[in-house]
């Protein structure tokens, strides 16, 4: 067990009301992503279109596909995040997702109806999403002050956002203009692609270092420099074990099991999209739009949700975000004016994803060493895309078999009681759990319970005349 800092280890701590920059990093990071989203944006948009419409498939086949390729998604992030860590290849391995998901619009181009290569195609866009993620976000962590790490998350999603609002206008745009030239839309999306595989290449960094761990009872002089070695916090989990080591770590075990109950009670917006028209029973072609509204809270709130974790603590606005969740799925059941439903859902709906998405990740970061970043987020993302999965289906047929209002009542049951249980399990301190790791470390007896919950305790002041020791644990702030 080995602890230090995450960032710049050569860095001063920035003085108490200073306004710290965001890394280089993280907006370089957050330009890639929001070039891609754009590229994926534009196909994702019109693809029901193309596929139902255009195509002929029925809602099943076009189910199917999607429920498919979701799961292939779900399933191919553990193997990125494996994959990337090994080495610290974060850049290679990230770098072949952004570019497999780029060459799925050739695919699209060249399939022309044959359902299969369609298939084949969705396929590889969505594995090279699964690919990328974990990466991508091992990078965020890494190169992030421990204290920032939901503002660093809250401003690549909120660059990530816009793309995802700029992709359906332009290619909506793009039909407009070439009277439903599909073929254009996705001749753009590869161009678009292509651009944000080059940003990638020219402005990310590339291979992390990865420092040797120190041998059990040995404490080493801490590392200086750009290559100094790099954890994150004091609940670090062993970097020595497998991917499913971290597992040991109570707080980490938490994370993942509390990431899969709350996932298991999301419905998906699909539905709520689905449920918004049949409620308000508008045009099927206005239907696409509905996704930028809340896209457009997403965006305004995720940079200031991201600052209010880091001030607050991230386990409170993880929590808070679900139940904007649950409020979006009851007022969809009371009898409020149509126009309040919608707004009120989508606005709803984009506060759940701006407290939520990189919350979550900001708030297992710290639990994770030098060499485990990667699979560590793409453990707890996993865990959260297959509940949703199987949330997806009970629900699809729960509303088959006893209607839409059956249903979203079950749903807000499901989700109140995730939220609970959540609320009892997720982590709340560091104190236990750092006197653990430096035990460890040190080769000294552990007197706290293994898994006891913690209580948050006053960091101790640096001193300015001690020598360094062999663990560098900072400050972290009460989650």
């Amino acid at each position: 067990m080995y602890l230090a800092t995450t960032g710049r280890p050569d860095a001063p701590p920035s003085p108490p009301g200073v306004r710290r920059r965001v890394p280089g990093t993280v907006l370089a990071l957050g330009t890639v992503s929001l070039v891609t989203d754009v590229s994926s944006e534009m196909v994702t948009a019109v693809l029901p279109l193309y596929l139902v419409l255009g195509l002929g498939l029925s809602p099943l086949q076009f189910g199917l596909l999607d429920g498919l390729s979701t799961g292939a998604t779900a399933l191919v992030r553990l193997l990125g995040g494996v994959t990337a860590d090994r080495g610290g290849r974060h850049k290679t391995v990230g770098g072949a997702g952004y570019a497999l998901s780029a060459l799925s619009r050739l695919g699209l181009l060249l399939a022309g109806g044959s359902t299969g290569w369609i298939a084949g195609a969705i396929g590889a866009d969505r594995l090279g999403k699964g690919v990328r993620t974990a990466p991508r976000d091992a990078l965020i962590t890494l190169h992030s002050p421990p204290e920032d790490l939901g503002r660093a998350f809250g401003t690549h999603r909120a660059m990530d956002t816009t793309g995802a609002l700029l992709g359906p206008l332009a290619a909506f745009g793009l039909l407009w203009v070439t009277a439903d030239a599909y073929d254009a839309v996705f001749a753009v999306s590869f161009c678009v692609g292509a651009f944000g595989v080059l940003l990638w290449l020219l402005f990310v960094p590339g291979r992390t270092p990865v420092a040797p761990v120190p041998a059990r009872g040995h404490l080493t002089e801490p590392a200086r420099g750009p290559h100094a070695m790099k954890t994150h916090g004091p609940h670090a989990v062993n970097a020595r074990g497998g991917l499913l080591a971290g597992l040991r770590s109570p707080g980490y075990r938490r994370i993942v099991l509390c990431a899969a109950l709350l996932g298991a009670a999301t419905i998906g917006d699909s539905f709520l999209y689905l449920l918004l028209q049949r409620r308000l029973a508008f045009d099927a072609t206005w239907f696409p739009f509905l996704p930028l509204g809340a896209a457009a809270v997403f965006l305004l709130l995720a940079v200031p949700a991201g600052r209010l974790a880091d001030r607050l603590g991230r386990r409170r606005p993880l929590l808070y975000g679900h139940g904007a969740l649950f409020l979006a799925y009851a007022l969809l059941l009371t009898p409020l004016p149509d126009l309040a439903v919608l707004l009120g859902v989508l606005a709803l709906l984009g506060v759940f994803y701006a407290a939520t998405d990189g919350v979550l990740m900001a708030l297992t970061g710290p639990y994770l060493t030098e060499g485990r970043q990667a699979g560590g987020l793409a453990l707890v993302q996993t865990a959260q895309a297959l509940a949703r999965l199987g949330s997806a289906v009970a629900f699809g047929a729960l509303w088959t078999a006893t209607g839409p209002e059956t249903a979203l009542a079950a749903a807000l049951i499901a989700l109140a009681a995730a939220v609970c249980c959540s609320a009892r399990l997720l982590p709340r301190g560091v104190a236990a759990a750092s006197a653990r790791a430096e035990a460890r470390a040190a080769g000294a007896p552990e007197h706290a319970e293994a898994g006891a919950p913690s209580e948050p305790s006053e960091p101790a002041k640096p001193s300015r005349t001690s020598e360094p020791s062999g663990l560098s644990a900072p400050p972290e702030r009460t989650d």
